[in-house]
């Protein structure tokens, strides 16, 4: 049994999956990968049975990336469980670190780091993701804003058994809900450092989470119908309820801004026009709590006596 399997789903995307691999490999000394091939119609077959140190698991129909995840996890042998995806890269030695601070810290289900932007410089930890790392009960902080980049995470296999494996109906959000069970009975340590270097989604890109408007959507309605009746929620005071969905809705107004502003600077004009009106739709109230924030402080500079 390994100590550490990392589940590497891919669909049609060869070219990319042996600098994956070999950095999964490099980044422990006990490392099984397991690669999910999720119906793919190209040569990605007879690459990946023509590679080395893997175990390979073909899914005959696409079952999307939370199903190709349950599937590498039923197949994998490991204590400890992380996900890459296969355009991404571990960096080398960070999942021994990960498994050695998880394992002092028994009562923890995972442990996440920060991702480095791969087409970034780094210049000061800009190109860092997320820049600060909280520790602890992040129960009501995820529920609000996923800032766990899923190539970051170890979690141990046997925490599965008390909240179940992804979601396959939630495609684009599956990790982030797995992040909200698990924090809802466990603690989360953190590992400030990056340990994958992590392609970002462009307005172009054909990457499930790429589509701002449709992921804001599905996650509106998943925190409504799903993560606000968790016990953990439920029980909760009613301001505390009240207070997370506020904040969730003034993050997911924002985020529909700042993928709107992207889509313009790549010329995508109409993609722009739909976050800005599902910014609307969804979250008004966010919205307008994000405008206000903004213009706040402006006017009350406005509003103080001028000098004399």
């Amino acid at each position: 049994m390994a100590t550490v399997s990392v589940v590497i789903p891919t669909h049609s995307r060869p070219q990319l999956l042996p600098r994956a691999i070999e950095s999964a490999l490099a980044a422990g000394t006990d490392v099984e990968v397991v690669v999910v091939d999720d119906g793919s119609t190209d040569e990605t077959a007879a690459v990946c049975r023509a590679l080395k140190n893997i175990t390979y698991v073909r899914l005959d129909q696409n079952q999307g990336v939370a199903g190709a995840r349950n599937a590498g996890v039923l197949a994998s042998s490991g204590e400890y469980i992380a996900l890459l995806d296969d355009d991404d890269v571990r960096l080398p030695g960070t999942l021994d670190l990960q498994v050695a601070r998880l394992r002092e810290t028994p009562q923890a289900a995972l442990i996440y780091a920060q991702a480095l932007f791969s087409s970034g410089t780094d210049r000061g930890g800009r190109d860092r993701y997320p820049q600060h790392c909280p520790s602890g009960d992040l129960f009501w902080q995820l529920l609000a804003q996923n800032f766990i980049p899923s190539g970051s995470v170890v979690f141990r296999r046997s925490c599965l058994a008390g909240t179940g494996m992804f979601e396959r109906s939630i495609a684009g959000i599956d990790d982030w809900d797995l992040w909200i069970r698990l924090a809802a009975l466990y603690p989360v340590i953190a590992f400030e450092q990056p340990v994958v270097r992590w392609r970002r989604p462009s307005p172009g890109s054909d990457q499930t989470s790429a589509g701002a408007v449709e992921m804001v959507s599905l996650a509106t309605r998943q925190f409504r119908e799903h993560w606000l009746k968790l016990p953990r929620a439920i029980d909760a005071p009613s301001g505390l309820q009240q207070s997370a969905s506020r904040q969730f809705s003034e993050n997911m107004a924002s985020h529909l801004v700042w993928e709107a502003g992207r889509s313009v600077s790549h010329g995508q004009v109409l993609r722009a026009q739909r976050c800005l009106f599902a910014a609307l739709h969804l979250h008004a109230k966010g919205l307008a709590s994000r405008v206000w924030r903004e213009i706040s402080p402006r006017r009350k500079r406005a509003l103080q006596p001028a000098d004399v």
